[in-house]
């Protein structure tokens, strides 16, 4: 039963890896840079990019966001008020409510999306830990944000969506007076499972980091994408 289960799950993955990249030649036809962004839930996604997307990016990057949620359109309407393409995609219809989007989830949000209208995607993934890490959806980077409230151990309980990023986020820094936190400690973790992985400490509600992570998201958006044959 064992190897069963083990099977059944190689061949989940390697076919949402083959819409993935079915996914990753659209968006590169359409010469748009995708960021897959991930956390735990409240962790302070869309705080951030509200920050973050208020104004311009740096050169001018025009941005889109595919929000995924199980239910709700909560978060997709806060980021719309922004004035920024927004689709809303909700796994709790048709997809079961799965705790993640996976490619084929993308996929069926693709034809409404303004592809041709924008240089950066980003896709607000569902809040979880685990699942969002395991599922390539055809991004070109992948970025996590974890806030002070969730303890420093997080890297070493779910080390795979550390690992998995190539910018961690380190959020509620606002909130460290507060609380029994040992930042360094956490940021040690984070490289013991990612090492050199960037990190930026930031907080949503005072602005720290964000200058910082609006120059990242402008040049992931500046990154040359290869033309589509």
């Amino acid at each position: 039963m064992h190897r069963t289960r083990v099977k059944v799950v190689e061949d989940a993955l390697d076919a949402n890896n083959t819409i993935a990249r079915a996914n990753r030649d659209d968006f590169d036809r359409q010469r748009v840079t995708v960021l897959n962004l991930m956390s735990a839930p409240g962790a302070g996604k869309t705080s951030l990019l509200e920050r973050a997307l208020g104004d311009p990016l740096p050169g001018g990057a025009r941005v889109g966001v595919l929000e995924g949620d199980v239910q709700g359109s909560m978060d997709a309407d806060r980021l719309a008020a922004l004035h920024v393409p927004v689709v809303q995609l909700n796994t709790d219809s048709g997809f079961g409510g799965e705790c993640h989007l996976d490619a084929n989830m993308v996929r069926s949000a693709l034809d409404d999306l303004p592809l041709s209208e924008i240089d950066l995607l980003v896709i607000e993934n569902v809040g979880n830990l685990v699942c969002p890490a395991e599922f390539r959806v055809g991004e070109d980077a992948r970025a996590m944000v974890c806030s002070v409230t969730e303890g420093e151990d997080k890297p070493l309980k779910y080390p795979l969506m550390f690992r998995a990023c190539e910018l961690v986020l380190v959020n509620k820094s606002d909130l460290l007076p507060h609380l029994e936190f040992d930042l360094d400690k956490l940021l040690h973790n984070i490289d013991a499972v990612n090492p050199g992985v960037r990190t930026i400490v930031t907080s949503a509600r005072a602005g720290d980091g964000v200058p910082e992570l609006r120059g990242w998201l402008g040049e992931l958006a500046a990154r040359e994408v290869p033309a589509a044959v």
